[in-house]
């Protein structure tokens, strides 16, 4: 018997329908892979699943779990079912964590509502949890708050809270996104762990056919709201009978054209950073001591041409965003010098670096984060405009964010919209239409495509490569996703514990790594025909 059954659910919003005719079932001890584009309702599914749907929302079909009508399911029955019988784990960690409160305090909260333990076996419980999803003690004790730890870290935080009670169902909303390759390996691993132990249900949400291949007994694939292949995973995903399961499939391989126009790597550096160290102070221990200070960054040097594309991959943690930040001036070294077209950066008043700022662009990797959530798209998308010596008028602003919002695959009627309105991949998009709506010299990207499905990461990519060919902007490609890497850059940077520990040609670090930190990163990455070849094997 199913743990949970959808059958013939649909779901509007207003007037606009979101959901048409699901059907989807999990039994115990089952991995359900749930896939399609951003914007396809892999989400809202999940949300109606927890019950956590716009007021607007209505909906008609059944969704049954363990017996129970969750459709007819009063508020006081979903609270005692949320944390304990079903966990989720939703895709941004940062919205989903309170940043006022300790990761020690969010882990136990749950476990001390519903089981009803004390402050302290709900602390231990929590501290056993961190440990078990890779947050050690010794680095990340229970008094951390979630503004210091970085996107994986957090992710992990998240995916700790939603595990905590061994629910009957997990629902997984991209858990590996924020990810490393070799975290994303662990995670996995904890996951499939967690469903054979306790014969956990779980739903999980994905845009990566590679992981979900890994993970997934059954697929069910969405798009516009609809299913349009469900069945087995391997055979699913290796017949490819349905020309969107193919067009899936291709995209999460696609490499875009990269002939260029321009000669790369002649002339001066356009960025130079040389012996960069960054310190962050200890934690204070009493009134008057603090602990010894953290190196995150440790004697980084490198340089970038015009029209370059380098990829800096690394682990969770590994000091690749505080590096970024040091490079567009909004963090200062400890030690070292940054110098952009020949000129210093480093500490330079906010006036100085406007000239600077008017060529170096960055996308963040926590698009949510990055934007005010009270100003419109369109004065979001401008704002890297009033760098510019001759700032655009209303009608000529309104037309360049709306090239910009065309370019990334968005609609310029989407300008009027708040990014609450946007799904996570719709607001990275955002995030790049402001980056490039300049045409900077350079984008510093952080995780740029993370968070994009990949038919529309596939696009993103094509669109990078287009304006590195036609406008020879250089890219400092920040990504824990080999794949992105060995896509679009002319060169690979291994970065572990603060430091470079490898450089070389992408073809060569990917396919030759000599680090040990290069091994273990390449030797995790999820591949999609190698995962499907497997699956088939096992099952005869």
């Amino acid at each position: 018997m199913s743990l949970l059954e959808i059958e013939s659910l649909s779901l509007t919003i207003g007037d606009t329908p979101i959901l048409r005719n699901i059907e989807l079932s999990v039994a115990p001890g089952e991995v359900m892979g749930l896939v399609g584009e951003s914007g396809s309702g892999k989400s809202i599914t999940a949300l109606t699943v927890m019950q956590l749907l716009p007021y607007a929302a209505r909906t008609t079909g059944r969704v049954a779990f363990d017996g129970i009508d969750i459709l007819a399911a009063s508020e006081d029955q979903m609270c005692a079912l949320r944390g304990d019988d079903i966990g989720m784990v939703f895709q941004e960690p940062m919205t989903a964590l309170n940043p006022v409160k300790t990761i020690g305090e969010q882990v136990a909260e749950g476990i001390r509502w519903h089981t009803g333990a004390s402050r302290a076996d709900a602390e231990e419980r929590a501290r056993k949890m961190l440990d078990r999803v890779g947050l050690p003690a010794a680095q990340f004790p229970l008094s951390r708050y979630p503004h210091e730890l970085s996107g994986g870290q957090r992710q992990r935080v998240v995916i700790a809270i939603a595990c905590a009670l061994k629910p009957k169902l997990l629902i997984a909303d991209e858990p590996t996104t924020a990810l490393d390759v070799v975290l994303q390996a662990q995670i996995l691993d904890l996951l499939r762990d967690l469903v054979a132990e306790n014969r956990m249900g779980l739903l999980l949400i994905s845009h990566d056919l590679a992981v979900v291949t890994e993970m997934a007994d059954r697929i069910t694939i969405l798009r516009h709201g609809e299913v349009m292949e469900a069945g087995d995973t391997a055979r699913t995903l290796s017949e490819q009978l349905h020309p969107y399961t193919r067009q899936l499939a291709q995209a999460s391989m696609h490499v875009p054209a990269r002939a260029r126009t321009h000669e790369v790597g002649q002339g001066q550096p356009l960025l130079r950073v040389d012996s960069v160290t960054r310190d962050y102070p200890g934690r204070r221990t009493s009134l008057f001591k603090r602990s010894a200070p953290t190196r995150a960054v440790d004697n980084v040097s490198f340089s970038m041409t015009s029209g370059q594309s380098v990829a800096l991959v690394g682990r969770s943690g590994c000091g690749k965003s505080t590096l970024a930040r040091m490079i567009l001036a909004l963090d200062g070294p400890t030690s070292g010098t940054i110098r952009f077209r020949g000129q210093e950066i480093t500490g330079k008043s906010e006036a100085d670096l406007k000239s600077a700022r008017r060529d170096m662009q960055v996308v963040f990797q926590d698009p949510y984060g990055s934007f005010d959530p009270r100003q419109k798209v369109e004065r979001l998308v401008a704002e890297p405009l009033h760098v510019l010596e001759k700032k655009p008028d209303g009608a000529e602003r309104r037309e360049m964010v709306a090239n910009a919002l065309h370019e990334v695959g968005l609609s310029p009627r989407d300008m009027d919209k708040y990014p609450h309105e946007f799904s996570g991949g719709q607001r990275q998009r955002l995030s790049i239409a402001r980056a490039i709506i300049t045409r900077p010299k350079l984008v510093v990207a952080d995780e740029p495509v993370s968070a994009l499905d990949v038919s529309i990461r596939a696009q993103i990519l094509d669109l990078f490569a287009e304006l590195n060919q036609k406008l020879g902007i250089a890219y400092l490609f920040i990504t824990h996703d080999l794949i992105v890497a060995r896509a679009i850059s002319d060169e690979v940077m291994v970065m572990h514990d603060g430091r470079i520990v490898e450089r070389g040609k992408t073809s060569e670090v990917l396919d030759h790594p000599q680090s040990e930190a290069a091994r273990a990163l390449v030797g995790a990455a999820p591949d999609l025909h190698r995962a499907i070849a497997r699956r088939l094997r096992e099952q005869g």
